[in-house]
């Protein structure tokens, strides 16, 4: 057995769903490396999507009650509070940041599962890709950046690209098929950033946040704003992340 291999890891696929796992040419990736000093620092919303667009947006994970999605609004007014575009799950619910480690959370009738932590969900994904694929021209053609610590594969060997403290394995496949993973294996992440080969826009999540954040231009921020499924608010390239 290979000793770089741990036991409970699958030796890392040549695809990842049915996006295709690059493991000879990274220079698709570059532009996402390189990164002034200050210019998409880690924590901000620049650091988790990347830097230069003229709009960005923050798309929350829903919660969810007897598995069905429940947006943040609505548990919010549920506790007499409002939700910001900077406001934090543990702000909306009034306890501490590190409230999963109680013995009980969640309102009956409201809620009883947080967001979702980590990359897009599929439900977020899937309306999201009908409102990116409007505003791109090669939607067909997409790059995709999986941060190599996710746990089911022993990714040893395959080259990666740095961002903001990651290392991603970079992939490549249409628009349509970024949820593939997810749909094909239930344990498998959905990649945590997108692009287009024109670069119209990109998508950006983390293995430790319960919301996606998007780069584009104005009307594509526009469209995700207004967007049924969705529940985004605007944001600033320098603002935190949660």
């Amino acid at each position: 057995m290979d000793p770089w291999n741990r036991p409970d890891q699958d030796t890392a696929p040549s695809r990842y769903g049915r996006l295709r796992v690059e493991t000879a040419d990274l220079g698709p990736a570059h532009w996402l490396t390189e990164r002034r000093p200050g210019f998409g620092d880690f924590g901000t919303v620049t650091g988790v999507a990347a830097p230069g667009f003229p709009a960005y947006a923050r798309v929350l994970h829903p919660a969810t009650l007897d598995e069905l999605p429940v947006r943040w609004d609505t548990v919010a007014a549920a506790y007499g509070r409002q939700v910001e575009a900077l406001t934090d799950w543990h702000e909306v619910i009034g306890v501490e940041r590190f409230y999963q480690n109680g013995e009980e959370y969640g309102l009956p009738g409201v809620w009883d599962e947080h967001p979702g932590e980590g990359p897009t969900p599929v439900g977020v994904a899937r309306a999201m890709i009908p409102v990116l694929a409007r505003h791109t021209g090669t939607p067909e053609r997409c790059w995709y950046g999986l941060w190599e610590g996710y746990g089911r594969w022993e990714w040893e060997g395959v080259p990666t690209f740095p961002t903001p403290q990651r290392d991603e394995i970079l992939l490549s496949g249409p628009l349509a098929d970024a949820v593939s993973p997810a749909l094909l294996h239930e344990f498998d992440e959905l990649p945590d950033l997108w692009w287009p080969q024109d670069r119209a826009w990109c998508v950006g999540g983390d293995v430790d946040l319960v919301s996606t954040y998007v780069g584009g231009s104005e009307e594509l921020i526009a469209d995700l704003l207004a967007a049924p499924g969705l529940e985004a608010h605007r944001v600033t390239a320098t603002d935190g992340v949660g």
